[in-house]
């Protein structure tokens, strides 16, 4: 086993997971890198686009192009920062909250897939052990932690 073929299964889990919840997704017109930032934003305040970049591991360009979609689909509302001129917003509107509670439903099989797949008494230890794998591979001059989107039921 080389580090070479740890790093084609975690590229290949994470495609495969991510074709099924685009998939699962689709008929919503959300993907699910859409679907990441949704999360983020619907367990907490309004926050900053670099705030959100950082939370959704994805590059601060990517982010915005997301968030200018989100945002003529009316899921999102971008304001002017109240401290920073330089700074913006990102909230979940009221639509987007229903619509997170949708594709919460729709994504409930990939994620009884992933948990099924892994089973329940692995899940634990492939949790710690992908966290380690993402806090020993930031660099030192990295100033982002490990992600970690505390996401839950929108119930």
């Amino acid at each position: 086993m080389t580090g070479h073929d740890l790093a084609m299964a975690l590229r290949g889990a994470y495609l495969a997971m991510h074709r099924r919840t685009d998939a699962a997704l689709a008929e919503h017109g959300i993907t699910a890198d859409q679907f990441v930032l949704i999360a983020a934003l619907a367990h907490g305040e309004a926050t900053t686009q670099r705030e959100l970049a950082r939370r959704a591991a994805s590059d601060p360009n990517t982010v915005r192009a997301m968030i200018l979609l989100l945002e003529g689909q009316k899921l999102v509302v971008r304001a002017p920062h109240p401290t920073d001129a330089r700074a913006r917003t990102v909230a979940l509107t009221a639509k987007g909250r229903r619509v997170y509670e949708q594709l919460w439903t729709a994504s409930e099989s990939v994620r009884e897939q992933l948990l099924a797949t892994v089973g329940e008494q692995n899940a634990p230890l492939l949790l710690s052990l992908l966290e380690s794998v993402s806090r020993g591979l930031s660099s030192s001059t990295d100033k982002t932690e490990p992600v970690t989107i505390p996401v839950s039921s929108p119930a």
